[in-house]
């Protein structure tokens, strides 16, 4: 067992909670990814956007903060010495993937973020229903795409 790669994950998931408490607990909002960003796009009220903005900045400097520290990103190049590496099934179907992804957190109301990580901790069956959902479609995605189209490892 990788014990640094567990440690990570674990120091991961407690900033994200840290995170999504810090969050709820100061301004009131549900740190969920789609709904910060589609606000921030379509709603814009006013002296709203600065928390949006501000969480969007986080996100993206931390994985800078962390490569410039030399600890790397984990697993998701497929190479030693790549950053982020191709996409496994090419951009055509990463954009594809993109849409769905962004359809679904429309019909659904909300991400994993929102649903899982704050949803699942304020106890709402809502959340919990779409928390399942996602799962059993990754779950169903995966195992076409592995096992009936032959499509990665």
């Amino acid at each position: 067992m990788d014990w640094s790669s567990s440690l990570q994950g674990l120091a991961g998931g407690i900033l994200i909670g840290l995170s999504a408490t810090w969050l709820m607990a100061t301004l009131g909002r549900i740190a969920g990814i789609s709904g910060i960003i589609g606000n921030l796009i379509t709603v814009r009220p006013k002296g709203d956007s600065a928390w949006r903005l501000t969480f969007l900045l986080g996100l993206i400097s931390g994985p800078i903060v962390l490569m410039l520290l030399g600890g790397g990103l984990g697993n998701v190049a497929g190479a030693p010495g790549e950053v982020v590496g191709e996409p496994a099934g090419g951009v055509a179907l990463m954009l594809v993937a993109g849409l769905l992804v962004g359809l679904g957190t429309g019909i659904g109301s909300g991400c994993t973020s929102g649903h899982g990580v704050c949803g699942l901790a304020r106890l709402s069956p809502r959340s919990l229903v779409a928390t399942l959902t996602f799962l059993v479609a990754a779950i169903i995605t995966v195992f076409v795409v592995r096992h009936m189209i032959g499509g990665g490892a």
